[in-house]
């Protein structure tokens, strides 16, 4: 009788990052490796296997019958060793370690990394990563340690906790109003012009009530980025919606009043319920909603506001 084929755990991983994303440029990305690498040892892998476990079709790859068995036994494994990491990153009693932190676009880069970096000054021990970036991480999968987004998190096995409200409003530099007024909602924003979202990023909550409200105002630009809309009010070519923490300081924007309460958007970390008790999450988590009410006021003043997400 012949030994039982060995199979090699990182061709197994390829299988799974193929089956998840759909196509080997994707699975490399999530691997950090290369297209050929990919296909290389997934051709490997059906050759011991002497059998296909994807079809290959011009919308990328799609799983055989073998291969969705394959990968549902996968997937329970790569469930179960995730587990078991975060037991044993949970274990950890001190101080010390590496913790990634997830956030996006100015409220990463205005609030949290301030915080952030106060946190690591005072706890050398610890090695503290920030990314900014649209993409939802997988909590579950230790894509990331926590967390911090608008709104509610979608993924199951998590702890949430509200750390703040940030408030928006309607800003336009002092050289637009002198040539354009004040907007006037009774005419629809008449003569006016907007810097709103771009249309990909579909109907976002402090954004949502400006339409209907400056009907008559014309759209000059889309843009997906805080800094773009700043530049663009900055530089007197129109109005746009702006959290107040950071229009409110600047002392070459005015705010425009208009006749909707002020949007406010939920602040909220998330990590996995299996870290609830790392010291140095809880840490962190801790020092970040006394952080937060420091910079409270600063986030959301006057009392004028309306939550558009809870």
């Amino acid at each position: 009788m012949g030994h039982p084929m060995a199979i090699d755990w990182d061709d197994l991983k390829v299988v799974l990052a193929i089956s998840r994303e759909g196509t080997l440029s994707a699975a490399a990305r999530t691997l950090g490796t290369t297209q050929p690498t990919v296909s290389r040892r997934l051709d490997a892998l059906e050759r011991r296997l002497d059998a296909k476990l994807f079809d290959r079709d011009a919308n990328g790859l799609r799983l055989t019958l073998l291969g969705r068995s394959l990968v549902e036994g996968l997937e329970q494994m790569d469930a179960g060793a995730l587990s078991v990491q975060r037991q044993i990153a949970a274990r950890d009693t001190g101080l010390s370690g590496e913790i990634l932190v997830t956030s996006l676009d100015w409220l990463g880069d205005e609030v949290i990394a301030p915080m952030l970096a106060r946190f690591g000054a005072s706890h050398p021990g610890l090695t503290i990563e920030l990314v900014n970036d649209t993409k939802v991480y997988n909590l579950a999968r230790r894509e990331a340690d926590l967390a911090f987004r608008f709104g509610s998190f979608a993924q199951e096995n998590l702890v949430e906790r509200r750390v703040g409200n940030a408030a928006y409003a309607l800003y336009a530099s002092d050289d637009y109003l002198e040539r354009h007024g004040q907007p006037d909602a009774a005419n629809g924003f008449e003569g006016h012009r907007l810097v709103l979202l771009d249309r990909a990023a579909g109907e976002v909550p402090h954004e949502s009530w400006l339409p209907a409200l400056a009907h008559r105002a014309r759209t000059v630009l889309h843009a997906n980025g805080l800094r773009a809309h700043l530049a663009a009010v900055r530089g007197g070519a129109a109005m746009a919606v702006l959290p107040c923490f950071i229009a409110g300081g600047d002392c070459a924007l005015r705010r425009v009043t208009v006749p909707h309460p002020m949007p406010v958007r939920a602040v909220r970390v998330g990590f996995h319920v299996d870290m609830r008790d790392t010291p140095r999450i809880r840490a962190l988590v801790d020092f970040v909603v006394e952080a937060f009410s420091q910079v409270q006021g600063r986030l959301a003043p006057g009392n004028d506001a309306t939550t558009a997400d809870a």
